[in-house]
């Protein structure tokens, strides 16, 4: 490009203080660590011939016997994985260790297998040594729009990092010389997810960055970026790409737990998640400790306008002032997490010093996590009783075996809810299993509504899993408007189990299972599949949330104040939602004299009042705008009153309190 200025990059000297000179050596500890791509990739490789076709039969295994989705993805994308790996697995019966492909080949073909069936839930998951590294460039950019169209900014740098009129906000105009636009389409198209909205999402951020256990690394050694620079002139830079570790998952998914058995999780966007912690919020790494979603002690703040919370890793909660009124704004970065209770009490506690008026729920970006966690937040959002979304395996025989040694297993995982359905499927030809829900119906319903407020949940196409999961149970129980950055969300619609749980499944409680067709892979290499397939409930019941999603009741497409500007914009536009939406309130106060229990309503936008005790009904009031007492005869302490608020006949608020 005429009159661009051609620079390599490199970070930028600063004087330290004591405490900077401490970070200063954590940060040369880490980056003795990084390596640029071609020297990692050097002593990557150790793979023997017969490894992997082990590694290619268990790939069949799993596909043909496990993947609940296949007829579906066959179908729909018009794809035959099985097939590809019966010719790969031919093809290496006529080679040996003279002459097998590099082992970077074999992977990318392997990879490219799983991701042909678009499914992020089902995975090919390198061995040792991309397992744990992420490849990355030291920079972040993400996509808006104005009236000319779309742009793509700088939007995050690495901590050190300087190029010539480089800084956030500069748009960047070609990647390696290909008009950025198009960049992204075609590296999405590698990394395909569920729908044109996620190949663009999930393009867009592999340009930057990388999980190699998951995604197969960069053709190039380094990358050219061109853009405009800070001053309006034309910039270009040559980056390497560099490989470092990420920081460990929360959840070990090859254990037989119930976190690792109930997990809904885009491994590719948890993975991701915690690379952009570690190179761009180093805050919220040290209050972890590198203990990825840990929960602490204490409640910190990370931000000066944020709440303190104990979960930083995963919460950020705080006012947020907008156009039209003052609301609350709680983001979700994860549902990753081994206690859904403890994540649920966390959510209930930092709404309730939310202001009232108005809840802005935000899960961008979100990857998903354990499934009890998203189903039990929705409860205390609405004074609907919550239905978990129901499951359904795919009817094979190696499901059935899984299913029959599991059956009745209540301390584990129990298995049970889909043997009978499975047993009969053989005569019955049936494709499926009965459709039963993983969440306890019981612990999705045992606090209720605990926000009275009107909420809007905002998504994007790269919410994906057990957040797929709660955007569709938010919608099927209506507890509010859906504001989307995009027009669908990611689309992925599982529980996913990896190949080591399910080995572990046919040998455990002992004895092991000497019959079992799972084999240990070599060198620390993995496989997800999507296991369990969820159905929507409410009005769209027996809708499979994969490849279909949830789509919102409007849309909003990022702006630069968006990007620059803390989600100025959007927030202006969920605020806009909340502003139409009615404020209710439901105020239940008790006392107890002897056996007489005296309880004061204070309502506000309810025009009736249904009381229970013990889930029997005591009382129905109609109410006016004064507050109402009613006297409640032979009562014990330690029952539990519900009250039910209705306007115009339609239930709208519910509250519990143990007398």
């Amino acid at each position: 490009m005429p009159g661009t200025r051609k620079t390599v990059a490199k970070p930028v000297a600063k004087k330290t203080t004591a405490r900077a000179k401490k970070a200063a050596t954590r940060l040369d500890v880490e980056q003795a660590a990084t390596v640029p791509l071609p020297q990692f990739l050097a002593s990557a490789g150790t793979l023997t011939l017969g490894q992997r076709k082990l590694l290619v039969d268990q790939a069949l295994l799993l596909l043909e016997q496990n993947y609940v989705h296949l007829p579906e993805k066959v179908a729909m994308h018009a794809v035959n994985p099985l097939q590809r790996l019966r010719v790969m697995r031919a093809r290496m019966e006529r080679q040996t260790a003279e002459t097998m492909e590099a082992e970077w080949i074999f992977h990318r073909e392997m990879s490219s297998i799983f991701h042909s069936v678009r499914d992020l839930h089902t995975n090919y998951l390198l061995p040792s040594p991309f397992a744990g590294k992420i490849a990355y460039l030291p920079f972040m950019i993400e996509k808006c729009y104005d009236t000319t169209g779309e742009h793509y900014l700088i939007t995050s740098i690495v901590t050190g990092y300087s190029a010539p009129q480089f800084g956030s906000g500069v748009e960047v105009t070609h990647w390696n010389g290909t008009p950025i636009a198009r960049a992204v389409a075609l590296n999405g198209a590698q990394f395909a997810g569920s729908n044109d909205a996620a190949n663009l999402a999930r393009g867009l951020e592999s340009l930057t960055l990388r999980p190699l256990v998951i995604q197969s690394p960069p053709d190039e050694d380094w990358v050219t970026l061109t853009y405009v620079g800070l001053d309006g002139s034309a910039q270009e830079l040559r980056e390497q790409w560099k490989v470092t570790t990420n920081l460990p998952p929360m959840t070990d998914l090859n254990a037989i737990t119930p976190a690792s058995a109930a997990m809904g999780l885009d491994l590719d966007s948890d993975e991701k998640a915690r690379a952009k912690k570690s190179l761009y919020v180093r805050a919220v790494v040290s209050l972890e400790q590198g203990q990825t979603s840990a929960e602490l002690t204490n409640p910190v703040a990370v931000g000066g306008a944020d709440l303190a919370t104990t979960m930083p890793g995963v919460f950020r909660a705080r006012e947020v002032v907008t156009a039209h009124g003052t609301f609350g704004h709680l983001r979700i970065f994860t549902f990753s997490v081994t206690d859904p209770v403890a994540f649920r009490n966390e959510f209930v506690r930092l709404t309730s010093v939310l202001p009232q008026s108005g809840l802005i729920v935000d899960v961008r970006d979100n990857g998903g996590g354990h499934i009890f966690a998203s189903e039990f937040t929705l409860q205390t959002m609405t004074p609907r009783h919550i239905s978990p979304e129901p499951v359904q395996f795919i009817s094979t025989p190696l499901n059935l075996r899984l299913c029959r040694r599991h059956k009745d297993n209540p301390a584990g995982i129990d298995l049970g809810p889909w043997f009978d359905s499975l047993d009969l499927a053989t005569e019955t030809g049936a494709t499926f299993s009965a459709a039963k829900p993983i969440t306890p119906e019981d612990g999705a319903n045992d606090i209720g509504q605990t926000y009275y407020g009107p909420v809007v949940l905002v998504t994007d196409a790269r919410v994906y899993s057990a957040t797929d999961i709660f955007a569709a149970g938010f919608a099927d129980h209506q507890i509010g408007k859906i504001l989307g950055v995009d027009d669908n969300t990611g689309a992925g619609g599982a529980n996913v189990w990896t190949h080591g749980l399910l080995a572990t499944l046919l040998n455990e409680p002992p004895p092991a299972d000497p019959t079992s067709p799972y084999v240990a892979l070599p060198n620390g290499a993995n496989m997800r599949v999507a296991i369990r397939r969820t159905l929507r409930v409410g009005e769209l019941s027996g809708t499979p949330v994969e490849d279909l999603g949830v789509r919102p009741d409007a849309t909003h497409k990022m702006t630069r104040a968006d990007l620059l500007e803390g989600n100025k914009d959007l927030l202006d536009a969920a605020g806009a939602l909340l502003a139409a939406m009615p404020i209710r309130s439901l105020g239940v106060t008790t006392s107890l004299a002897g056996t007489t229990l005296t309880v004061e309503l204070d309502v506000d936008a309810i025009d009736r009042v249904d009381l229970y005790l013990n889930d029997r009904p005591i009382s129905s009031e109609d109410l006016g705008a004064a507050p109402v007492g009613i006297d409640i005869l032979d009562v014990t302490a330690g029952q539990l009153l519900r009250a039910d608020g209705y306007f115009e006949g339609a239930l709208v608020a519910s509250r519990r309190v143990t007398v």
